[in-house]
């Protein structure tokens, strides 16, 4: 999806401006994951700092430590020209692959990156210091560790504020999106993304021009729903109708939320059109919820 400009029509009739941009994604990587050593913690957060901006998570892809599904993985991310997360992967241990697999899905060279090596550098004087032992820079072990600043040509700096060690950007080709590679760990992995959206993607923020409104239906079967959901949407372009079905809550039995969602101005048409058919369709309706 490109930047360009929608506009869609207001309750005065006149044009609400909505600004497209790209999907957001999230690939999280490690074998920990799929055997589940490891619960994903990365997917609810993701969804909360994009919450939290007024944007929304599109999809989410886990791949465990394979190279070559990570290879089509990335590679899908960046022909997609979507905006995208990749957690895990970019150590330098022998089952990290993720910088690798990056160069090789934009068949790019692997490089040390100048600034990497200087804050990676500054991190093993700082550790040093810290034990109280003389810094060796060409120590094996501390020149191993430069092979966490080998990034893909044209890579650009992630600053880490846990450790130093940085991830990094690759553009897609043709500049239409982005994959951002953080590490695995949370307490690094978060802060770098915030950074990540608030110093690129501010001009994208909405934290006031999205609306969720919707309500039980009792007894609802979403099949019979689906052509009342439907029209809603073609009627109202921009706005999104969900249903969400449960067979056992324990306080509204079997039932369908449904819902619209979207801009304010949109949502506030939608819904009341929706429970207008929704009376004439003559369910049975529960508590209205609004976020």
């Amino acid at each position: 999806m490109n930047a360009s400009h929608t506009h869609s029509p207001s309750p005065a009739g006149h044009a609400v401006h909505v600004d497209a941009r790209p999907d957001i994604g999230v690939i999280i990587v490690g074998d920990e994951i799929l055997s589940g050593k490891r619960a994903d913690k990365h997917l609810t957060k993701v969804i909360e700092l994009l919450g939290a901006r007024g944007l929304n998570l599109a999809y989410a892809d886990y791949v465990g430590d394979s190279p070559e599904r990570i290879t089509r993985t990335l590679r899908r991310a960046f022909e997609s020209g979507d905006l995208v997360f990749s957690c895990g992967g970019i150590g330098a241990t022998p089952d990290d692959h993720t910088r690798q697999c990056a160069a090789k899905a934009l068949q790019a060279e692997l490089a040390l990156h100048p600034e990497a090596e200087r804050l990676i550098r500054e991190r093993m004087q700082d550790v040093a210091r810290e034990q109280g032992v003389p810094y060796e820079p060409d120590r094996a072990d501390n020149i191993h560790r430069l092979n966490m600043g080998v990034f893909p040509a044209g890579a650009e700096i992630i600053p880490n504020p846990y450790n130093k060690i940085p991830g990094f950007t690759c553009r897609s080709p043709g500049g239409r999106g982005a994959v951002h590679f953080v590490p695995g760990f949370p307490v690094m992995a978060w802060p770098m993304i915030e950074w990540v959206l608030d110093r690129h993607y501010g001009h994208w923020f909405q934290r006031a021009a999205w609306v969720e409104k919707s309500i039980i239906v009792y007894g609802g079967m979403e099949a019979a729903l689906t052509p009342l959901m439907e029209a809603i949407e073609v009627r109202f372009p921009g706005i999104k109708v969900f249903s969400l079905p449960s067979v056992d809550h324990p306080e509204y039995g079997r039932h369908i939320e449904l819902g619209v969602k979207g801009h304010p101005d949109l949502t506030n048409q939608a819904y009341p059109a929706m429970l207008a058919e929704l009376h004439l369709f003559g369910a049975k309706l529960g508590p209205e919820l609004v976020r």
